[in-house]
């Protein structure tokens, strides 16, 4: 089965936006050779480790790609055949674009803030956002579902709106009121030792998706995991340094024991009275033996003090450890308990806008109904004032006309009558229906403007969630910039113990 064209062209457009090829690609069969996934490896890192391996065979790249995929960015999923040596080997695109989608998550987890993605048009960021949310979505089975996904189109979400039970317009403001203030009670602990960083919704799909709980939840359980790398990478060093300064521990005591003896040959050669030549030998080698003593105690030294500061330094990272991994479980408990009351907030944002434009579909459909039967009405009115005005005309000339001609007359004149009776009761029924035409017309006025002011306050409450959500990430950089604070003094240490 083909590929999903409009999948596979957004994983190509974002593969260019990487910047590692001299000319855009314009099909996936293009990255066969791995070394444009190689090298998107080495800019995520900021290294270049991946560049030897540019000059091995195409299996040796195939390896280190998988290698990578296996440590970095697969999320929970434990199989170790999602991505095929043998298809990559191959060259085919869906085990190509299975890689590209990878590194997408990799990528978007480490250092891709929604700004960036303004960069691509609105349809390349939705492919882009729903590929970002089928991997978060589907962690678990990433391995039975990922080709399905990249080989067909997602199927259309099922709408339950019509089943749900609406709820009085009027009375939903008040209500969404005070589920906002639930809102800002839930994420005013979490939010009160960061930084004042509040900023509107996002303004792209793929922003929508990073600034999901979901993924700012993946994205700290990632960083936390890093920092427990990071902290265990310490330790083995620790461990390291302390199996050196035993060893140099056991040279000192070698070299001491070596001057010892030569202390004693020394006094005995003395005492035997040696020749002045020899006697000056054993005394530069006796020196010379205390220089070198001397600069190991020194050098012994110094790795003990390097030893305990490391030992702080090692002890303090594990605190702020604990600390980083009881706020993931507050924040995270938060942001799902903010997610909750969104999707409640939504839901009910929907019904009553549903109601509303029911409600508004009736008005204005009596409203058409009441003109056009006042229309009918003012059309009946004209034609029967027509006619009364021909009657009375016939009846001024009765005065001019014969007994006969006046029995004749008579007739028409009840008939008038009636017309001027049918004529009020049609008046009478005009004013009715202007009435009624106003009264429709001012609720219909009151439904749109209670529409609109609807509208208005859940904007203004999801631009408030959003601001309680950048409150967050911004405690979560704060704990980051002090893990990186607390690693460069740590890489300090170590340029100077192997100084």
């Amino acid at each position: 089965m083909p590929l999903h064209g409009a999948r596979a062209a957004a994983l190509l457009a974002w593969v260019n936006s990487t910047k590692v090829c001299t000319d855009p690609l314009d099909d996936l069969s293009q990255l066969q050779d791995c070394s444009i996934f190689i090298r998107i490896i080495n800019k995520i890192h900021r290294s270049e480790e991946g560049e030897s391996v540019l000059e091995q065979p195409l299996p040796e790249r195939i390896s280190f790609i998988r290698s990578f995929l296996q440590k970095h960015c697969k999320p929970k999923s434990a199989a170790e055949n999602l991505v095929s040596a043998h298809k990559l080997l191959e060259g085919e695109e869906l085990a190509l674009a299975k890689v590209a989608v990878l590194l997408l998550y990799h990528t978007s987890m480490s250092c891709k803030s929604p700004g960036d993605w303004n960069e691509f048009d609105y349809k390349t960021q939705v492919e882009l956002a729903s590929i970002l949310k089928f991997v978060l979505d589907n962690e678990e089975s990433l391995n039975e579902n990922l080709e399905t996904f990249l080989q067909r189109k997602a199927p259309l979400p099922s709408s339950s709106s019509s089943s749900e039970e609406h709820s009085p317009l009027l009375s939903l403001p008040h209500k969404r009121e005070v589920r906002f203030l639930e809102l800002q009670k839930i994420a005013s602990s979490s939010s009160s030792g960061a930084n004042n960083m509040l900023s509107g919704p996002p303004s792209s799909p793929m922003g929508d998706v990073m600034q999901t709980p979901q993924f700012q939840l993946r994205r700290l359980k990632k960083q936390l995991a890093v920092e427990r790398e990071n902290r265990d990478e310490l330790e083995v060093e620790l461990a390291e340094n302390r199996k050196l300064i035993t060893e140099k521990d056991a040279q000192i005591t070698m070299m001491q024991q070596r001057i010892d003896r030569l202390t004693l040959l020394n006094e005995k050669q003395a005492a035997d009275q040696l020749e002045p030549k020899e006697m000056e030998e054993l005394r530069e080698k006796n020196e010379s033996l205390m220089v070198r003593l001397h600069e190991a105690l020194k050098q012994c030294q110094d790795l003990k003090t390097e030893k305990g500061q490391m030992d702080r330094k090692i002890n303090q990272l594990s605190e702020e450890n604990g600390d980083l991994s009881f706020k993931l479980r507050e924040i995270a408990s938060h942001l799902v308990q903010l997610q909750e009351a969104l999707n409640e907030l939504s839901e009910e944002h929907n019904a009553a806008l549903a109601q509303s434009q029911e409600k508004q579909g009736q008005l204005e459909s009596e409203l058409r109904a009441a003109l056009q039967e006042k229309k009918c009405s003012e059309e009946k009115i004209e034609i029967l004032q027509g006619k009364i005005s021909l009657l009375e005309d016939q009846l001024a000339k009765l005065g001019d006309c014969s007994a006969q001609e006046r029995g004749e007359v008579m007739g028409d004149i009840l008939k008038l009558e009636e017309l001027k009776q049918e004529v009020s009761s049609l008046a009478a029924k005009g004013a009715e229906l202007q009435a009624t035409v106003l009264r429709l017309e001012e609720e219909k006025q009151l439904r749109e403007a209670a529409l609109q002011s609807e509208r208005g306050r859940f904007e203004e409450e999801k631009q408030q969630l959003g601001g309680l959500v950048a409150s967050l990430q911004g405690s979560l950089a704060e704990s980051h910039r002090a893990r990186e604070r607390l690693e460069q003094d740590l890489r300090a240490q170590e340029a100077e113990a192997e100084a």
